[in-house]
């Protein structure tokens, strides 16, 4: 048993293979890690946001929801819990995509029990940064947002956005200062499965810009550059 690894560490195994949750849960547990497993991905992406782990370990071929998508979605969520994808597939496209989506590390089954082993105690060593990033909070005049909590208020008064509406005010906070096209913003927040125009930007804009901005005709954060596209500046 590997005692280097604290026993409190919390390990969220969404798999569907049962042969392998029993041998993954057996050996992770024997290295003093804590398992919890869900077989499916809506399953999966709800205990993540609802309960506190240090890991994930992620299978991307799920039932209900992909792995790809759940860990879309802990992301714009703000859950920033490391998270180890695990694919038969072995296509270069795959874990790119994994790793542009939010996965911290990638690998391939069939695969080595020590290699898994090594790579989640290199991601459990990241992880109180993570988590530290995770409960942050972030101020710009009135507006307060709390990351860890997908919650939003203005002058002490809580706002409400619609998920979309958030995940771009995320992006638009965590690319601060950065000129944003509309395509990249398309690509970026509506991910690779939805296509909608460029008026779908503008029009989730001026959402956000009515909802947080004092005077959104004259905003003050979220500008337009124009002919080029947006820039966060608060």
């Amino acid at each position: 048993m590997n005692t280097d690894s604290p026993v409190e560490t919390r390990i969220l195994l969404i798999e569907d293979e049962e042969g392998l949750v029993m041998t993954l849960t057996d050996r992770l547990r024997n290295e003093g890690y804590t398992v919890e497993s869900a077989q499916d991905g809506e399953n999966g992406l709800a205990r993540a946001c609802a309960e506190p782990f240090d890991l994930i370990i992620l299978d991307v071929m799920l039932p209900r929801k992909s792995g790809f998508e759940v860990c879309r979605k802990l992301r714009y969520a703000g859950i920033e819990v490391p998270v180890l994808m695990l694919t038969a597939r072995s296509q270069v496209v795959d874990k790119v995509v994994g790793l542009q989506i939010g996965a911290d590390d990638y690998l391939t089954k069939p695969f080595d029990m020590m290699e898994l082993l090594a790579r989640l105690e290199a991601l459990r060593r990241r992880a109180p940064r993570a988590a530290a990033k995770a409960t942050s909070v972030y101020q710009f005049g009135a507006v307060h947002v709390d990351f860890r909590g997908a919650a939003v208020a203005r002058a002490g008064q809580p706002v409400v956005l619609t998920a979309r509406e958030y995940q771009l005010l995320r992006y638009l906070i965590e690319h601060r200062g950065e000129i944003l096209s509309r395509e990249r913003l398309l690509a970026d927040v509506w991910g690779y499965e939805a296509m909608p125009s460029t008026r779908t930007v503008d029009v989730h804009m001026a959402w956000l810009r009515q909802k947080l901005e004092a005077n959104p005709r004259f905003p003050e954060f979220i500008l337009t550059v124009r002919g080029l596209g947006y820039k966060f500046a608060g």
